[in-house]
């Protein structure tokens, strides 16, 4: 075990952005098959495979990459030690980036999805407040444990590990029909 744990350590500080995208995309995609079938209670068979797709290419291409340098950002300009530098790391994160980031994460899913933009519009305000009311639940107290606790290179790992739970109310959120 402890041979496998030195490898990915070796393979995350060589290649940071891309181990923790593809991480990412694994664990968006398994919340997406979580909210198929746990949530919308459909049998294996009748998962959606390409929206599991769409959903982890998100992580790959998307939230991988930006939160893998939002953190290292963080990190850079306010610190890595105290609870000080947690706590300018918490409300920078929740303040700054959680409202901007979902904005972007929904048009772009909506975008994947090719829906128009007036549909795009229609989905962001049916959906937006909501998500980030849970938000606000969620991932403030996280993020406090986060940033004050866990080095740097594996913030992004805690947090996609996290958000298995996350990204299944995301993808079952996301997919609902609006009216």
């Amino acid at each position: 075990m402890s041979k496998l744990i030195n490898a990915y350590r070796r393979i995350l500080h060589t290649y940071p952005i891309i181990v923790q995208s593809i991480q990412t995309s694994m664990l968006m995609s398994l919340g997406d098959i979580c909210a198929q079938t746990i949530i919308e209670r459909k049998n294996l068979g009748e998962i959606n495979l390409i929206r599991t797709a769409r959903f982890g290419s998100l992580g790959i291409i998307l939230v991988g990459p930006v939160c893998a340098q939002w953190f290292r950002f963080l990190a850079t300009t306010i610190g890595t030690k105290g609870s000080a530098v947690a706590l300018k790391k918490v409300a920078m994160d929740q303040l700054l980036f959680a409202p901007c980031m979902m904005l972007v994460f929904l048009t772009t899913l909506n975008t994947l999805e090719r829906k128009s933009w007036e549909e795009t519009q229609r989905h962001i305000k049916a959906n937006y407040v909501d998500i980030m009311i849970a938000n606000y639940k969620v991932w403030p107290a996280i993020q406090l444990i986060n940033f004050y606790i866990i080095p740097t290179y594996y913030q992004l790992l805690l947090v996609q590990s996290i958000a298995l739970f996350w990204n299944t109310y995301l993808a079952w959120k996301t997919a609902r029909k609006i009216d």
